[in-house]
């Protein structure tokens, strides 16, 4: 174990990191996270294990990120720090497929989903790692507004249509198969919650209803009228 690679003057977990030995040191931590989380799980990882697997020694971990919750929630703050566009295939319904088929085939091979699936079960045991997890999320569903927003812009969904609460419809299907009832994912379940979120979405199931009303009570509107031009 590298006794050397000490960073007191590491900045706390979700402020800006600058590059140089600070950086490597994180993701030599985060690298050690992940494989920890993926052979043996969030109850049995230790700083221990940490210090071992990442050359990083434990005293550092310690006051670097205080312990395993702290670095679990530092793992998946640089997760969300990609590059990671969503899809754009054209269309709506190809940029919902699309997006259903990544959450598929990334929880599809056991080595791949091992990581990410011990970060949801990591959720469940810490506050800190729920945090982080939500706020992965978060970033990640702000990402994806973006396949609503043009479909907007081409007239494949009506002006109001909330982009957050699409993009999580999509996925939550299948993450009900993944998480809770332990089904089997695969193609063509990606593509049921697809085309169930872009039918309800032609639907004008996810108006935000306070614009819906807004509109509704406008001057010269009448309860139940069409929206212009349809």
């Amino acid at each position: 174990m590298n006794e050397t690679s000490e960073d007191p003057g590491a900045p706390a977990p979700g402020s800006r990191r600058p590059g140089g030995r600070t950086a490597r040191t994180r993701t030599a931590v985060r690298d050690a996270v992940l494989t920890g989380l993926a052979e043996h799980g969030y109850p049995a990882l230790t700083v221990e294990y940490v210090a071992e697997h990442s050359g990083v020694h434990k005293t550092t971990l310690y006051r670097r990120w205080g312990g395993v919750e702290g670095m679990v929630a530092d793992a998946l703050d640089l997760a969300g720090e990609d590059g990671w566009t969503p899809p754009d295939t054209g269309s709506l319904a190809g940029d919902l497929r699309a997006l259903a088929r990544e959450v598929v085939e990334g929880f599809r091979d056991p080595a791949q989903a091992a990581a990410p699936t011990a970060f949801v079960g990591a959720a469940f045991q810490s506050p800190r790692a729920a945090d982080a997890l939500r706020s992965f999320y978060a970033e990640r569903f702000r990402r994806c507004e973006e396949v609503v927003t043009r479909a907007v812009d081409r007239g494949e969904a009506p002006a109001a249509t909330d982009a957050g609460a699409v993009v999580r419809a999509v996925s939550a299907p299948l993450f009900l198969r993944l998480f809770v009832t332990r089904e089997p994912v695969d193609g063509s379940v990606a593509d049921q919650a697809a085309d169930a979120a872009l039918a309800a979405v032609t639907a004008g199931a996810f108006v935000r209803r306070n614009q819906e009303a807004a509109q509704t009570s406008a001057p010269g509107a009448s309860v139940g009228a069409p929206a212009s031009g349809s």
